[in-house]
């Protein structure tokens, strides 16, 4: 005689595959909330389900939680339209995991190929996401996406050809150096000294600002070594020695949580190629700061 499945087995099947799950959510939608919500939604549709008629667990639970991921991506999409200056994803405060363990984990979650997924529809984006990062079969990416397996890899390849021309080099494997240099950046920002602070980032570095009009902030990048350099001084003298820094890791990178007292001021995530910087990802958008309160495990298994 067959046991039939209990509420505990659904919740241990889907606890097991949360990290997974949550990274699926979370790479579609560019929003730890929102892929927060989206496997609450989940989970309240998988405790429904008839487990002994679940033949892969990990290939059900991955086109569940898509399917909710693309409804809520598709949602959104006016809001990211209205939205005042530029738009990044939620920083992704991760737990102790060493992003040269798994470097194309890595990479998929940097601040700077979230915002190269930006630039693709929908269905583009959760494809090449299934595919290129988590490695589903076409029939499986079919059977989440609504599209025949046909379509699935016409769209996989434009999406993959699109990528590809826009990605810059990926240099994130280094954890510690990368973090010799940011340590090194905090010191030479406080010293205020703009040429010595220049040398450090790429002749092209780009600070990005998302404050989504909320907070004072630039509502355009700010492009070219100098004009970063003496921006990023000018905002520490305005903030004056009140403001706190703490490193930690979002997004497999090195970022700087400023705090002035115990409120959460803005989170800076770096970007580096060949021991430069060349990115500046900075969230000042106070909601898009309250999911930093709790550490992260992802995962591509």
């Amino acid at each position: 005689m067959t046991r039939a499945p209990t509420g505990s087995e659904h919740a241990e099947r889907f606890t097991m595959l949360r990290p997974l799950l949550f990274t699926i959510a979370y790479e579609i939608l560019g929003s730890a909330t929102e892929a927060d919500d989206v496997l609450q939604d989940s989970y309240l549709r998988w405790a429904d389900v008839d487990l002994s008629a679940v033949r892969d667990t990990k290939s059900y639970l991955a086109r569940l939680v898509t399917r909710q991921a693309l409804n809520a991506l598709r949602a959104g999409a006016r809001r990211r339209e209205e939205y005042v200056g530029p738009w990044l994803p939620e920083p992704l405060l991760l737990d102790d995991q060493d992003p040269s363990t798994d470097i194309v984990l890595a990479e998929s979650v940097s601040m700077a190929m979230l915002v190269l997924l930006e630039t693709l529809g929908p269905d583009e984006r959760a494809v090449f996401v299934l595919r290129e990062v988590f490695g589903f079969d076409y029939s499986e990416i079919a059977e989440a996406v609504g599209r025949p397996a046909a379509t699935v890899r016409q769209v996989a390849h434009r999406a993959r050809e699109h990528v590809r021309a826009r990605r810059k080099r990926f240099d994130g494997i280094d954890p510690e150096r990368n973090a010799e240099i940011t340590a090194q950046f905090l010191a030479t920002t406080a010293s205020g000294d703009v040429e010595a602070l220049m040398t450090m980032l790429a002749p092209d570095a780009t600070w990005t600002a998302d404050s989504g009009g909320k907070v004072s902030a630039s509502r355009r990048p700010v492009v070219g070594a100098e004009r970063v350099a003496r921006a990023i001084v000018g905002l520490m003298r305005k903030a004056g020695p009140q403001l706190r820094a703490d490193m930690v890791t979002c997004n497999s990178a090195p970022a700087v949580l400023l705090y002035r007292g115990e409120h959460l001021e803005m989170v800076v995530t770096l970007d580096f190629a060949d021991d430069k910087i060349t990115n500046f990802y900075v969230m000042r958008n106070p909601d898009k700061l309250t999911a930093l309160a709790t550490a992260r495990e992802i995962s591509r298994a």
